[in-house]
């Protein structure tokens, strides 16, 4: 009887932490990343990988995406980059329509740098094409298969579509940048590492919540069966040229055991 006192106890603190605690809590942080291939004239440059609001789940509304744009701001950044799943196809939460998230996210204007961003799955669901015109109304381009110069042209920065509800093309969305020029690739979802040329000596990606929670070890939201999940953490990867945020909000079912974060990457030539 007193194990199981004691277990449901334990049950409980985590369950506590996980629908309560845990969600509310956020966490801006600089990731020094030493970059093979990055160019010496864009040494220490700052980028801060915002993904995966959800807006609209538990904890994650108006108010508290405003809230993450001000600390984002506040962190001058020398670049914004939005990695999608930026609304909910709602469990458990509110529904919130995509012009009013949009605008809120276009406060990040006020850092005055190049904000860029793509889409994810549950933006798809919840209509892809009406949440693209919706950021691009704020000011804020979305990227598929495509590439803009930014940076006075120091740098190029290319997005690709959502790989389960697009057609992603990473040589497409490489086809515009000159040959030798110094390129950066977002993507949602990380599996799409594994079609990008050696040439690009960064990608960044979100939609894996770094695991969003777990349990006895195992991570719920195991979303990257292309390659095994091996990009279930937000971390390092791919031979020094994947990064993976583990983003903002919750999926499906309103737990986070994995705290809410803002990597701001500062990028050294490696």
């Amino acid at each position: 009887m007193r194990l199981r006192t004691m277990a449901g106890l334990a049950v409980g603190a985590w369950l506590l932490d996980a629908a309560v605690l845990t969600p509310r809590r956020f966490r801006l942080h600089e990731v020094p990343l030493c970059v093979a291939g990055w160019p010496a004239s864009l040494d220490g440059l700052r980028v801060a990988l915002v993904s995966d609001l959800h807006a609209g789940c538990p904890w994650v509304d108006l108010d508290r995406t405003r809230a993450v744009v001000d600390e984002v701001v506040a962190a001058r950044p020398d670049l914004v980059l939005l990695l999608g799943d930026h609304v909910a196809d709602v469990h458990f939460g509110h529904h919130l329509e995509p012009g009013p998230v949009a605008h809120a996210l276009a406060g990040l204007l006020r850092a005055q740098v190049p904000v860029l961003g793509v889409l994810g799955n549950h933006d798809w669901y919840a209509g892809g094409h009406r949440v693209r015109a919706a950021l691009e109304a704020e000011g804020l381009p979305v990227l598929e298969e495509s590439a803009l110069p930014v940076l006075d042209g120091r740098l190029w920065v290319a997005g690709v579509g959502d790989l389960w509800e697009r057609d992603p093309s990473v040589e497409r969305a490489l086809a515009g940048v000159p040959s030798g020029a110094p390129v950066l690739l977002m993507t949602h979802n990380p599996d799409v590492v594994d079609d990008v040329p050696a040439s690009v000596p960064l990608v960044v990606a979100g939609h894996t919540h770094g695991g969003q929670v777990a349990f006895a070890g195992r991570p719920y939201h195991r979303v990257s069966e292309r390659t095994g999940n091996r990009w279930t953490r937000g971390s390092w990867y791919a031979e020094d040229r994947l990064y993976v945020t583990a983003g903002i909000g919750s999926s499906l079912i309103p737990l986070r055991s994995v705290t809410p974060e803002v990597p701001v990457l500062v990028l050294r030539a490696g």
